[in-house]
């Protein structure tokens, strides 16, 4: 008797994992996930592999103005958590164009080697393909360190760049412990729902809200999937990527009009895991690196919001798509 009620217990704990998992499994490519607009993909060729680029194209709702918006992500999301920002864009007569970037979101996720360059170079791709000569440049995040970086490669592509607290304000090689790409693959794989949770908790927001559990939905429902493997060895690839290739020292060159947006309870730092609670308070205080950063550009322009942290377009979405088109 004792046998079966063990038996029993053990049946009951993977039936209730496998539904757990039924229910929440993403694929790493997220086919399951609803985006705001139909995905379209780009074929792209690198390194001897046929791939494909996830993004949305999306018109104008009213009379077009005749100009672009192209949204680049930041490394924890695609292109699902920019919904509000292009309907705000495309009712103001803008065209918009959200990719997810090759390794993230929809977009294929190979085993490549992950540069700046080389996403900047599809990106050009994708505008050229569509017959787009020039487009202002909206990045979060990770999503700013690219824009940053395709605005250096191809001002003549570059009408305005708009950064949205983009991380590289600092270079984080100089004060964050070296970890090889292996090491973080296997942080990666420890990945749960309740370190998500934590992790945008403490970095994201400065106050957590029920529909922000959406965003953990993702980020953690992959890690159920039996390819999560890979997706977790391109976010170590992509995580070495920022680690290596700083922009912080370009910002100077920048020449083209850029605007910073920044929320100035943001404290993210790129392997802040890595630090003891001394050194993180002495880093990744963006109430100052905004100030800093838009010094550095030339003829640059700041937008600052009190009481927000790393994702002003979700966080107080009404004052910042007020300030994103009254900047365009």
């Amino acid at each position: 008797m004792k046998r079966f009620f063990v038996l029993m217990a053990i049946f009951l704990t993977i039936f209730h994992y496998t539904k757990a998992q039924k229910t929440d499994t993403l694929s790493i490519t997220l086919e399951n996930v609803k985006y705001p607009y139909p995905v379209k993909y780009l074929p792209v060729n690198t390194e001897g592999q046929d791939i494909k680029m996830a993004y949305m194209d999306i018109a104008p709702t009213i009379a077009a103005n005749g100009r672009t918006v192209i949204l680049f992500h930041g490394k924890n999301f695609g292109g699902y958590y920019w919904g509000n920002v292009i309907k705000a864009l495309t009712a103001n007569g803008f065209r918009v164009i959200a990719p997810d970037q090759i390794g993230f979101g929809k977009s294929s996720k190979p085993f490549i080697h992950y540069s700046f360059h080389q996403m900047a170079t599809w990106n050009k791709k994708l505008l050229d393909t569509l017959g787009i000569q020039k487009a202002s440049v909206l990045g979060h995040s990770m999503g700013g360190m690219l824009a940053t970086r395709f605005a250096l490669m191809y001002p003549e592509k570059t009408e305005k760049l708009l950064l949205e607290n983009p991380i590289g304000l600092e270079d984080y090689k100089t004060f964050v412990p070296y970890i090889t790409t292996d090491q973080q693959y296997q942080n990666e794989l420890k990945t749960t729902a309740e370190s998500v949770r934590k992790y945008y908790q403490s970095s994201y927001f400065t106050l957590w809200k029920p529909e922000y559990e959406s965003l953990v939905d993702v980020a953690a429902g992959v890690t159920f999937s039996a390819d999560y493997p890979r997706w977790a060895r391109v976010a170590a690839s992509t995580f070495t990527m920022i680690y290596e290739q700083p922009v912080v020292y370009e910002f100077q060159n920048l020449k083209v009009p850029t605007v910073l947006f920044i929320g100035k309870e943001d404290k993210t730092i790129v392997g802040k895991g890595l630090l003891t609670p001394d050194q993180q308070a002495l880093h990744g205080q963006y109430k100052l690196l905004g100030k800093q950063t838009a010094a550095k550009i030339p003829g640059a322009k700041i937008v600052e919001f009190e009481a927000c942290g790393h994702i002003p377009h979700i966080e107080i979405a009404t004052e910042f798509l007020v300030a994103l088109t009254g900047s365009l």
